[in-house]
């Protein structure tokens, strides 16, 4: 008679479901071996969290920068509606703007308008949330990178940072090259922060091609983040354990495997220089061109002539984008150093071995990159936010290993004092330390979202303004909108109606003095046209595309001609046009900005918002008088009047030329009566 027991036995490694890596991570701890590793978003959940805060971003972030509305935003506007402003970067002349760029954006842009039922704000938010999907794909997979080869500490501040970040929330969503090279080299790093090997040719192929991605279809200057990459590849032992003798064949290994890979990277030049190319009417080699005018522009022209700035822009820029993890930052390298003095086992050796690279040395390299973009920048005197975009991840991830250098400079006083590596292993002062840097950074950031929110979003919401009331106040008037009652309809009830029949007015929106917060012609609706009156600016303003010679191009190979075209007066010494304005007296609508407590008015700049005999305000919003709010409270915002009243504000207003819009009402009117 056979009898049966039960047996048990202590699970076995290959039980567990979750694989260690193959590789140990670079930092190591000495306080928490042996406990549960801390909890880590895994990359699904790390792309949901990042996405729905990458979408609120591109629904509600300002658009700040000029460059991006007049160099992409209307030259998506003229593939998608056939118009839009050009600036000299954009003329066939110069060819300083890659046509291949703003392509890759004209599906995204024709889908919302699909969806929409031919609203164009729409379009332009589907790009946006375009842009949110392809940066929180990047991001994820940076801080997962991040949690397998570096430490999974490191890694959640890493998430954190990239979440809330003031700096990410505008620069993820922003349609600007340096944007797009922020992406790549966060993808290109998510590779390149494994030590290099022999044995790993994928690092170095993906890594190459996405920093020559960046590189080519972005910025090109942005390859310089790719240096201490390129210098680990070719120098650097990384996991390969080389003897002197063979030294000398691994070398060789390693410059043919980047040799080809640099080939195959440059490969990405083909279909961007015939794009390019196409566009223009001629051969255009747009990274070139940018570096030919940047850097050999000569003493007459480049960047110099729109503005310089002093060494210290950047470190004021970053604090108030990155608050307490820009110092964290600039300290990761000599944190790294007091690390190697004081708690070299955290950096996971005791003595190299004279065939391998330190961890130390590959640490270093890691942190690298961010100091070099940030000195490159610094030196030249002209200055922009956006150029520190491509560097954006790179500083959390130097701000998040310096927290973990430091929280461990703490355990290693701990243990040192106590004589007991238990009670360290039980004390909450190492992560309240963390949580206070991280819960601080994350309110000022927050703060400073809102702050940029309530005082700079006027320009977008005068526009929305315009679109949906002030249009459909005029249509209702003349009896061209169906829908009487639509005057006395709440915001919300208010149905979508058709704009077309407003190009009977043939009416013209002008900008002065604000021209360079004009949003764009996607938020404005079509059939009224967008000029330029003179001000106090003597510099040299876009243009209206120029109608091209070519009378029948559509459905050739370029359905665009009018980048073939460039209009006259476009030139690259910053030299005003006269051409390019309108009398005010030919305005319909006027945007302005007026400070009824502090006003400043000239000649050219007279206060229309004042001018009650022919200018009405039709809809007003407020907007931060910055010269004369405290810095503190004009940097953050916090609810409560408080706090508001160290601030002043002015009327950002969209006016209205009475008896100019009058006229047009009756002409509409009297030629409906008579149809």
């Amino acid at each position: 008679m056979s009898s049966q027991a039960l047996r048990q036995r202590r699970p076995e490694a290959t039980d567990s479901k979750v694989k260690k890596p193959d590789q140990k991570p670079l930092l190591h701890d000495q306080v928490r071996r042996g406990r549960r590793a801390p909890w880590a978003p895994s990359f699904s959940l790390a792309v949901r969290i990042l996405f729905l805060i990458r979408v609120s971003g591109a629904m509600y972030s300002n658009i700040d920068d000029c460059d991006e509305v007049y160099n992409f935003w209307e030259p998506l506007h003229l593939f998608a509606h056939g118009y839009g402003f050009e600036t000299w970067e954009l003329s066939p002349a110069f060819a300083l703007r890659s046509w291949a760029y703003v392509i890759l954006h004209y599906l995204p842009s024709r889908i919302g308008l699909i969806v929409a039922g031919g609203d164009k704000r729409a379009s332009l938010f589907a790009v946006r949330i375009f842009l949110a999907a392809v940066s929180t794909l990047a991001e994820a997979a940076f801080y997962r990178a991040v949690v397998e080869k570096v430490h999974v500490m490191v890694g959640r501040y890493l998430f954190l940072m990239l979440a809330f970040s003031a700096g990410m929330w505008k620069a993820s969503t922003a349609l600007l090259p340096s944007s797009f090279a922020m992406y790549a080299t966060t993808v290109a790093y998510a590779y390149a922060i494994e030590p290099s090997s022999l044995t790993n040719g994928r690092k170095a192929l993906v890594a190459t091609l996405a920093f020559a991605t960046g590189a080519i279809v972005g910025w090109p200057f942005a390859l310089a983040l790719a240096f201490p990459f390129v210098f680990e590849e070719l120098f650097v032992f990384g996991n390969d354990r080389v003897t002197a003798e063979a030294k000398q064949a691994w070398l060789l290994a390693r410059w043919k495997r980047m040799i080809l890979a640099v080939s195959a990277a440059a490969l990405i030049f083909i279909p961007v220089v015939a794009i390019d190319s196409i566009a223009y009417g001629k051969v255009a080699v747009v990274p070139w061109n940018i570096i030919r005018y940047n850097i050999f522009g000569g003493a007459e022209r480049g960047p110099e002539l729109y503005g310089t700035e002093p060494w210290t822009y950047y470190i004021s820029n970053l604090v108030l984008n990155f608050n307490l993890l820009t110092p964290m930052a600039l300290l990761s390298l000599p944190a790294l150093g007091v690390t190697y003095l004081y708690d070299r086992r955290r950096l996971g050796y005791s003595n190299p071995r004279p065939d391998e690279t330190s961890p130390f040395t590959i640490t270093g390299l890691r942190l690298a990159p961010f100091y070099l973009w940030i000195g490159i920048l610094t030196l030249q005197p002209h200055k922009e936010e956006r150029f520190m975009f491509p560097a954006y991840p790179l500083l959390c991830f130097n701000a998040a290993l310096c927290i973990y250098l430091v929280r461990g400079w703490l355990e290693t006083l701990y243990i040192k004092v106590t004589k007991s590596q238990y009670q360290a292993s039980k004390t909450v002062i190492f992560s309240n330390f963390t949580f206070s840097i991280l819960v601080g950074f994350v309110v000022i950031s927050g703060s400073r979202i809102c702050a940029e929110y309530q005082y700079y979003h006027a320009p977008i919401s005068v526009a929305f303004n315009f679109q949906t009331q002030e249009l459909p106040r005029l249509l209702n008037v003349t009896g061209l909108l169906d829908d009487q009652r639509y005057s006395q309809l709440s915001e919300e009830e208010q149905p979508r109606i058709d704009l077309g029949p407003i190009r009977q007015f043939n009416l013209t929106l002008c900008y002065g003095k604000e021209w360079h917060r004009f949003p764009g012609n996607f938020l404005v609706p079509t059939g009224i046209n967008v000029e330029f009156i003179k001000s106090e600016f003597s510099g040299l303003l876009p243009t209206h595309f120029a109608p091209s010679p070519i009378s029948s191009a559509k459905g050739g190979l370029w359905p665009w001609p009018q980048t073939h075209v460039a209009p006259a007066g476009l030139n690259d010494l910053n030299i005003e046009e006269p051409s390019y304005y309108v009398d005010v007296q030919q305005c319909d609508y006027l945007v302005d900005l007026d400070f009824p407590k502090h006003p400043v008015s000239s000649p050219l700049e007279p206060r229309y918002a004042i001018q009650s005999e022919v200018w009405e305000r039709v809809y007003c919003e407020p907007f931060l008088d910055a010269r004369h709010s405290m810095k503190l409270s004009r940097i953050l915002w916090f609810p409560g009047k408080v706090w508001q009243m160290y601030n002043e504000f002015g009327d950002y207003c969209i006016l209205k030329n009475k008896d100019l819009v009058r006229s047009k009402e009756l002409r509409v009117i009297q030629h409906l009566k008579h149809q």
